[in-house]
């Protein structure tokens, strides 16, 4: 009986053992995946720019459009109190 009971001990410290390097080799991957992330997340990065470009172009062109409109409307105003 104290053979088996020491056989399971010694398992039980190898299998724990074992994982605990397993975890310390894991704890080491993630570095890598960070570096592999960052450069993917560049070119996502610089989609994201030129979709604020788009846009922050877009709302000039509106900005524009309503001062040119703006200006018509005076134009006709003015057109207008003249006759």
């Amino acid at each position: 009986m104290s053979k088996v009971l020491s056989i399971l001990v010694a398992a039980i410290f190898a299998v724990s053992t074992g994982s605990v390097f397993a975890a310390s080799h894991t704890k080491a991957a993630p570095a890598e995946k960070k570096e592999e992330m960052k450069k993917d997340a560049k070119p996502a990065e610089k989609k994201a720019e030129k979709k604020e470009a788009k846009k922050e172009e877009k709302k000039a062109e509106k900005k524009e459009a309503k001062k040119e409109a703006k200006k018509e409307e005076k134009k006709e105003e003015k057109k207008e109190a003249k006759k």
